[in-house]
């Protein structure tokens, strides 16, 4: 029988009703332990939330990994490259990527008879994979890219909409600057899409895949380049570079030079933003698991001292020291334990909350996100259960150390 276990037990099972002055501190403890647990069970929730968030939107706009022209992040206007149907099978069957797509591009400009806006227009065709369009779109729907029949058709942002006060079904035209002429095309308006990124919503449309080849001249089986979406962003840097001995250095039948990049390398500072995130949470760890610490710190001594006539019982018939240290480690345990469950009950309900009623509101033009994002990870709220559990009990040896210094005679003199 573990003797310490069994005192720790019978202790607790008091729940102070005998001892007035420890009931507070024990209430104190686990409320310490609770709040701690909550705040970071919270944070991390929101933070791997918000980072995925953004990560998936950027994803959206640009694939994973992208392969183009080498000198297209030299010029100011897109470069066309070729890519042959068997070099796009070959893309394909790469271990870890789930699908690739061509796409065009090209820059012009929006005017109505108020105003005018500068955009990008980025044409693709019916095997696009459109599912984040579609999460984002607010109003009409998504053209129905690819078809010969489909005319003209343009989604474009809110933000693009309300700058130039263009509705749904509105026919806008745009203007684009060749080398020896301005050419005009009149746009139907068919969608507007919403993600809160302002760096993209704010100048990037789409159309049909074939309009920006023309625009540019280009030949039919020429492009801007191909995005490639894969099945593990963990697992980017090894499939990007599976990707890159097919096609970093290979030439095109006119001749251009091929790359590729991932998402990573195309928007860096929006990443290394996102990184900068992982600071602010192991500060906030750091400061939630110094105030479970203290509370119990202090709420052990407490017990202890209030607790000396029967520390000097327990040394009077023979208790060694370290079977009453471990007896009072035991009885923290079972107040952190309590404290862990509640601070469970209380950060999982209100991630749940949020996930389900978004009754958090952002900003959107600073977080680029409407409402606070949060994302339910079941091995982290283990993890960090553990790792307050061990921690607290960790910082309570030293502060146990205190029933050596308790005399028998001296504690059972006084009731």
């Amino acid at each position: 029988m573990n003797l310490p276990l069994f005192i720790a037990r019978k202790i607790y099972r008091q729940d102070g009703t005998t001892h007035d002055v420890s009931r507070p501190a024990i209430r104190i403890a686990t409320i310490g332990v609770a709040i701690g647990l909550a705040v970071m069970i919270i944070t991390v929730s929101v933070v791997l939330g918000f980072k995925h968030t953004i990560r998936d939107k950027v994803v959206g706009f640009g694939s994973h990994i992208q392969i183009q022209n080498f000198m297209t992040q030299q010029a100011a206007a897109p470069l066309p490259i070729t890519l042959s149907d068997t070099l796009m099978a070959q893309i394909s069957k790469t271990p870890g990527v789930k699908h690739v797509e061509r796409f065009s591009l090209t820059q012009g400009m929006l005017k109505t008879d108020q105003d005018f806006l500068g955009v990008a227009f980025k044409g693709v065709g019916a095997d696009y994979d459109l599912t984040f369009l579609q999460q984002h779109l607010v109003e009409g729907k998504i053209p129905q890219f690819g078809k010969e029949s489909s005319g003209f058709p343009l989604l474009i942002s809110r933000m693009v909409a309300d700058k130039l006060q263009i509705k749904l079904g509105d026919k806008i035209y745009a203007y684009f600057v060749g080398e020896e002429d301005v050419r005009a095309r009149k746009f139907t308006v068919e969608g507007i899409y919403q993600t809160n990124m302002t760096h993209f919503d704010e100048m990037l449309c789409f159309t049909d895949y074939r309009i920006p080849i023309k625009l540019n001249s280009w030949e039919d089986d020429q492009c801007s380049g191909a995005e490639i979406s894969i099945t593990d962003f963990n697992q980017l840097a090894s499939i990007a570079q599976l990707v890159g001995q097919k096609v970093n250095k290979k030439t095109d039948r006119y001749g251009e030079i091929l790359t590729s990049q991932t998402i990573l390398e195309a928007h860096p500072q929006v990443f290394s933003w996102l990184s900068l995130l992982d600071i602010n949470v192991w500060i906030i760890l750091v400061l939630m698991v110094c105030v479970a610490g203290f509370t119990m710190i202090s709420g052990l001594l407490i017990i202890i001292l209030e607790r000396t006539q029967m520390i000097g019982i327990l040394k009077a018939i023979g208790a060694r020291n370290n079977i009453i240290r471990h007896t009072f480690l035991w009885f923290a345990a079972f107040i952190i334990g309590r404290g862990l469950i509640v601070g469970d009950l209380i950060g999982v309900g209100l991630v749940v909350l949020q996930q389900h009623t978004g009754f958090i509101h952002l900003d959107p033009s600073s977080y680029y996100v409407d409402t606070a994002p949060m994302e339910f990870n079941v091995p982290l709220i283990v993890a960090l259960n553990a790792a307050t559990l061990l921690i607290s009990i960790f910082v309570l040896i030293a502060p146990s150390y205190l029933v050596s210094h308790i005399r028998p005679a001296a504690s059972m003199r006084y009731e």
